[in-house]
């Protein structure tokens, strides 16, 4: 039997290159080996949780993030696309979970801690946004996953995950499996930093070379990125460390002897910060354009992807429902099976 992966995204926007290098580029890889189930969900109820005041932005954006899968090369034929609200088992599985987590459990949790810094829901941080890690856990254990490819901020997400797991594996009996992070084989690409230097590369702080930026902009965003700040001349000598051109070149750029000749010259003097945004601009482009060809076609076929989408969700919502079932009885509360 194979095992089974899932994993997906917050539809909030389009995606970008860091969620390419940091998880879809694993996902692409993974299911063209057909060792695995890949099912990967668009997240859209999650989506919700800090943007329940504008819906409109997360139904437009469900189609966007169908379009860059499809974009980076996954396959509806080798993995199941669906829609996290659409399957309503996911919100009564959540609903089991939350008594196996405490409130203190929650508030330690890191990705919550800087998510809600980011967003400034100190004050008030909805309920909803608050408990996400068990409603990502109900995702994960719901479809009794074996692998979650994702980005290193994702750890202590697959931690709650298994905590959980265990806990009801304990409580009820045996049910589900520890599922397990599969993180980029590249450490640089596990958190992508922004064109600015900033420590992550995020739709909120506008620091992002999206997958379906056309050449001008990808050509204006690369231009723009932060390096040397006191690499004023050409002759100057520069540092490479925390040169953001350079550590895109590093996880993107194939000729990796020619990377370190441009770092050599670039520390000795003698290389200016254009030629290396020229040369990341040609490598990147190289690398995005196929995937505009691709997200282009089915842009133009909208009915092809709500299709794909449709049917691949009827698939998850059988699995996560037969789950659920065993779960129930697990519990003890099949009453009338």
């Amino acid at each position: 039997m194979k095992k089974i992966i899932l994993t997906g995204d917050r539809p909030t926007g389009k995606l970008h290159i860091g969620h390419y290098v940091g998880s879809l580029e694993n996902r692409v890889r993974l299911q063209n080996t057909n060792e695995y189930d890949t099912y990967i969900m668009i997240a859209d109820s999650q989506a919700l949780t800090d943007n329940a005041r504008n819906p409109q932005k997360v139904k437009e954006n469900v189609m966007q993030v169908a379009l860059d899968y499809l974009a980076v090369g996954l396959d509806p034929e080798k993995s199941t696309f669906f829609i996290q609200s659409q399957v309503p088992e996911l919100t009564e599985i959540s609903f089991y979970f939350m008594n196996l987590v405490t409130v203190s459990r929650l508030q330690r949790n890191p990705t919550v801690k800087s998510e809600i810094a980011m967003r400034n829901f100190e004050a008030s941080i909805p309920v909803g946004f608050f408990t996400y890690p068990i409603s990502q856990s109900a995702d994960i254990l719901g479809m009794n996953s074996d692998i979650v490819p994702a980005g290193e901020d994702q750890k202590p997400m697959l931690e709650q995950a298994r905590e959980i797991a265990n806990t009801f594996n304990n409580t009820y009996g045996n049910l589900f499996k520890m599922p397990e992070i599969m993180l980029p084989t590249n450490e640089n690409a596990r958190r992508l930093p922004g064109l600015d230097g900033n420590s992550k590369m995020s739709k909120s702080l506008n620091n992002c070379i999206y997958i379906s930026d056309d050449e001008d902009v990808l050509k204006q965003k690369v231009m723009s990125m932060y390096t040397d700040p006191n690499h004023i001349k050409v002759t100057d000598k520069g540092k490479v460390e925390g040169n953001m051109v350079f550590y895109y070149l590093d996880i993107f750029a194939d000729d990796k002897e020619k990377v370190e000749e441009m770092k050599s010259h670039y520390e000795r003097g003698g290389l200016g910060d254009v030629v290396c945004k020229k040369y990341l601009f040609e490598v990147l482009n190289n690398k995005l354009k196929p995937m505009r060809e691709r997200r282009k076609y089915y842009e133009e076929r909208p009915e092809i992807v709500m299709e794909m989408l449709r049917v691949g969700t009827e698939k998850a919502r059988k699995r996560y429902s037969e789950v659920l079932k065993q779960m129930k009885h697990l519990i003890g509360i099949d009453y009338f099976d």
